[in-house]
């Protein structure tokens, strides 16, 4: 079971939509409720509320968090964070820098010492309490190594340097398994997802951690759980299987459950929910690879044929009401955008909801070399 909660779900809001039921189907309480909770994916009313008390205190809106109000250090990690929603984009993340290197938030508190990978930072702070590496605080209540995870500011430091702030945490007792509920939402976005980056707003709003592979070897190495449902459905939407592959190394396939799964039960997806999405996504887009992948770790594909990655008409729309070509200028992918306009895509159609062509996509994507190569096609 998955459960299908809007954002930032309230058992006071969820109540009242039962009594709507009520009044309108003229049904019992029980009854209501009973058909509320199914409505969500949960099995009965007591599992629904059960799942709102726990994620009451792991439930965090990043969108929701007023930057105008904040200063200083505070202001410096919502900058440099990824919030998963449309305002992550590099200006942010460059604003974050300017502000480190006008002043010394990184000594303000452990959570933007931890956002900005800095080491003698962390020392000072961990000196004066171990205790602070699992402290929650900063604008979005996380986690110290929640903060260096899900930072995106340029700051130029090295690999050794990220891992070497990473271990600090760890050896303090951070927990590798931290993580927080989107919206209330109930797969968590955890260290890992903060890592492996990426996600619904393409690899240039929403990238990896520059030093991805390295740092999720850490965590996997200091007790990260392999089965991330929000790391496998944030880079699903790009041929790039490393995640894959990393997390399958680390026993991915046949874990048993996860700290998130016992805490959460029936509101988190099962495997075989979250492996069909894969297969799903990898068959409706031709991710052939993705799929022998797949297979040779035991996930069952079935018997599908991989979909070629253009469909009979190049020019199809889709349920958001835009092409293929749209997509591919979205993600950036330079080999698809040139299929499909050898095969006669037309760069010129805009999409439904935006009413922008396939370059506009590519150009608030922050895709700049696809941009590039719609905008000569256009001049041809």
């Amino acid at each position: 079971m998955a459960s299908s909660l809007p954002n930032n779900p309230s058992l006071d809001r969820l109540r009242a939509e039962a009594r709507e039921l009520q009044a309108v189907e003229r049904c019992s309480t029980p009854e209501a409720e009973l058909r509320v909770a199914r409505r969500y994916g949960f099995s009965g009313w007591p599992a629904l509320a059960h799942y709102l008390t726990i994620a009451g205190p792991l439930t965090v809106d990043p969108g929701g968090v007023d930057e105008a109000g904040l200063e200083g250090a505070d202001r410096f990690c919502a900058l440099a964070s990824l919030r998963y929603d449309a305002s992550d984009a590099p200006p942010r993340w460059q604003a974050a820098a300017e502000l480190m290197h006008t002043n010394s938030v990184v000594y303000e508190h452990v959570w933007a010492a931890a956002s900005a990978g800095d080491v003698p930072a962390l020392q000072h702070h961990l000196a004066e309490d171990a205790g602070w590496a699992r402290a929650r605080g900063g604008p979005f209540g996380w986690e110290p190594l929640l903060y260096l995870c899900y930072s995106r500011v340029p700051l130029g430091r090295t690999g050794d340097n990220w891992l070497s702030a990473a271990r600090l945490l760890l050896d303090a007792g951070a927990d590798p398994n931290a993580g927080y509920l989107w919206c209330g939402l109930s797969t968590p976005f955890t260290a890992l997802t903060g890592v492996f980056g990426e996600g619904e707003q393409g690899p240039r709003r929403q990238p990896r951690h520059p030093f991805a592979p390295d740092l999720a070897a850490l965590l996997l190495a200091r007790g990260a759980h392999p089965v991330d449902q929000q790391t496998l459905y944030n880079r699903m939407f790009r041929r790039d299987d490393s995640h894959l592959e990393q997390l399958f190394g680390h026993g991915l396939a046949d874990a048993g459950p996860s700290p998130w799964e016992l805490r959460l039960g029936e509101a988190m997806e099962s495997r075989a929910q979250m492996w069909q999405r894969q297969v799903d996504w990898a068959v409706e887009h031709g991710f052939t690879d993705r799929l022998e992948l797949l297979a040779r770790n035991g996930i069952g594909v079935g018997a599908v044929a991989a979909s070629a990655v253009i469909a009979q008409d190049p020019n199809a729309l889709d349920d958001m009401g835009a092409t293929p070509l749209h997509h591919a200028a979205w993600d950036g992918d330079l080999e698809v955008i040139r299929t499909l306009l050898d095969a006669g895509a037309d760069p010129t159609i805009t999409d439904a909801r935006f009413q922008a062509t396939p370059l506009g996509w590519a150009e608030h994507a922050y895709q700049t070399e696809a941009a590039e190569l719609l905008r000569a096609q256009a001049s041809t």
